[in-house]
């Protein structure tokens, strides 16, 4: 039986659930981040040339590539072209010059004659170079001997040079001051190198002058070093160098492609040996032509 003071008293609230979504009073709810991402770094102002000259050089290797196997193609088809043309060529030479010699025999006529002769020099080779000038002409043009006949003046042989005593001074001077073995580095021994070869040269032609100037020019000192050029410049010469390689590869394209064998190669692209037989062909028609007229003019 319940009594009534308990009855009178109020009952104890329900401990409240907490709603959904709310925080927790345990766990305060989380800060957003202060520390932002990194930003990208802003592209240098050299990328988008460097991106050009890699794109450019790509393209003249392919370029490049293609040139030189156009050139060995066309080379490979000249040499079998000589060697499986060359003498058929030769044989209508020689038989175009037997047939103007025939003729000019039974006519005697000066043109007649003068044509077997020209026939006749086709068919003959060319001497060489060497045979012709016989030591006349080297790699620097005509030698003093071709020279000297050339201007009717009477070959010499060479005048020993005597060096003058102040040209002996001036040379034991520079060597002492210039030898390379008072070099501290690799590089001043090589600018050394070069100086004393040149010191050597003009003493050997006895040119006192040359030895003054080219101790004017060792007192003077090296000259100063150029600022090298900025990453900018270098890629700028590198595009320049670039374009110019390539003129340089389609003037060579152009020439291959307009010459005698190029233009052959591109009328039989699919077939350069096949057109080889059909000009084999063609030339020994020919051939058999003037072997009927040769024998003709000989009965």
């Amino acid at each position: 039986m319940t009594s009534p003071e308990a009855e009178s008293l109020p009952a104890d609230p329900a401990p409240e659930e907490p709603s959904q979504g709310a925080p927790s009073a345990a766990k305060p709810a989380a800060e957003p981040p202060t520390d932002a991402a990194p930003a990208d770094p802003p592209p240098r102002p050299e990328e988008r040339l460097e991106k050009a000259v890699r794109a450019a050089e790509q393209a003249l290797i392919e370029f490049e590539i293609a040139v030189e196997t156009f050139r060995v193609e066309v080379e490979n088809f000249s040499r079998l072209h000589h060697q499986k043309l060359g003498p058929m060529y030769t044989r209508l030479d020689e038989l175009d010059a037997q047939i103007a010699e025939a003729k000019a025999a039974r006519t005697g006529d000066a043109e007649d004659l003068r044509l077997a002769r020209e026939a006749r020099a086709r068919v003959m080779p060319m001497p060489g170079v060497e045979e012709l000038f016989h030591g006349w002409i080297d790699s620097e043009g005509l030698s003093p001997e071709g020279a000297s006949m050339l201007n009717d003046q009477p070959v010499r042989p060479p005048q020993r040079v005597r060096p003058s005593a102040d040209a002996r001074r001036l040379y034991r001077d520079l060597v002492r001051k210039a030898h390379p073995d008072l070099a501290q580095g690799e590089a001043e021994r090589t600018r050394r190198d070069a100086f004393i070869a040149r010191v050597n040269h003009a003493y050997t032609l006895g040119d006192e002058e040359a030895l003054r100037a080219l101790t004017a020019e060792w007192e003077a000192g090296p000259a100063s070093e150029e600022q090298p050029p900025s990453r900018s410049e270098e890629l700028y010469a590198r595009l320049e160098w670039l374009a110019e390689r390539k003129e340089m590869l389609t003037l060579v394209a152009k020439r291959l492609e307009d010459g005698a064998i190029g233009s052959m190669l591109r009328v039989a692209q699919d077939d350069p040996d096949g057109l080889l037989d059909q000009i084999a062909e063609q030339l020994l028609a020919e051939v058999a032509g003037r072997e009927r007229e040769l024998a003709a003019l000989l009965e």
